[in-house]
């Protein structure tokens, strides 16, 4: 087998990765989600937040992708538990990939599907309050 080409933090949150929702999110209490990717490509994401008092209490996400994605979305959901929503929209893909040690070039659309998510999961719950 070839070389990996990922730092171990990527490894570390693909191999286990932070607020990975399991199970039915019919089971998850949460105030809004937001979902975003192309199905045909098999790239999807859901991202489900809390908010309390304009901040983000806990995430929750699911995603039809790679080692990449997986990573870069472990990642942008432990950066933005505690922030508020705009403070969390702050937190963009270079953000994510510095925090994770870099990601290869061509898998850098990774962590943008993530913020993408966060971002429709924010805007679905401005819309509801």
């Amino acid at each position: 087998m070839g070389d990996w080409v990922y730092s171990d933090i990527v490894k570390e949150h693909f191999l286990s990765p932070r607020n990975f929702m399991m199970g039915d999110e019919d089971q998850y209490q949460y105030d809004a989600e937001g979902i975003v990717g192309n199905p045909v490509c098999g790239d999807q994401m859901k991202m489900y937040i809390t908010v309390i008092d304009d901040k983000i209490i806990d995430v929750k996400w699911k995603t039809y992708g790679c080692a990449s994605a997986i990573a870069s979305t472990s990642a942008l959901s432990e950066l933005v538990k505690g922030k508020s929503l705009d403070e969390a929209l702050q937190v963009g893909p270079e953000e994510i990939t510095e925090y994770l040690g870099g990601l290869p070039k061509h898998k850098f659309h990774c962590s943008v599907l993530g913020h993408e998510a966060l971002a429709a999961a924010i805007e679905n719950y401005r819309k509801l309050t």
